[in-house]
């Protein structure tokens, strides 16, 4: 019960932000501050779903493993969020979470290859997921 209750908070969240934003700076209609691919739609999906794999993969270690040090959570999501930019920002804008390009898409009215950074990030993000925990369910000591 507690998924859609965060979809619908993550949604409200970003469409409010994005109407904030292009109130507040007062952005030309032809101003877009959301997510488009600058490389092809294949390129773009590929981009997302590993970044978000990767992402998913290093939130799930180190807030649900006992050896994480909990003090350097927020660096190493942080890094992974820095590197994923670096690496896929030019390539699909680095969006990561489907919220962050639904909102501005419908503040803007624009959908260009919306449908990559909703589908791309729950790939990801269930790959992620299921690799950490499979990864971790191994009987073998580390060494």
């Amino acid at each position: 019960m507690q998924v859609p209750l965060y979809i619908i908070a993550q949604l409200l969240g970003s469409v409010l932000a994005s109407s904030t934003l292009a109130l507040m700076f007062d952005v030309s209609p032809t101003a877009y501050f959301g997510t488009v691919p600058v490389g092809s739609s294949g390129q773009s999906l590929v981009a997302e779903i590993i970044i978000t794999f990767l992402l998913m993969f290093v939130i799930s270690a180190v807030s649900t493993d006992d050896r994480a040090l909990g003090e350097f959570t927020g660096i190493a999501v942080g890094m992974t969020i820095m590197l994923n930019v670096f690496v896929a920002g030019s390539i699909s804008g680095a969006s990561m979470n489907p919220a962050r390009s639904i909102g501005p898409a419908l503040i803007k009215h624009v959908y260009k290859g919306l449908w990559i950074y909703i589908v791309g990030p729950i790939i990801g993000a269930i790959a992620g997921a299921f690799v950490y925990n499979f990864l971790r369910s191994t009987d073998k000591p580390l060494s």
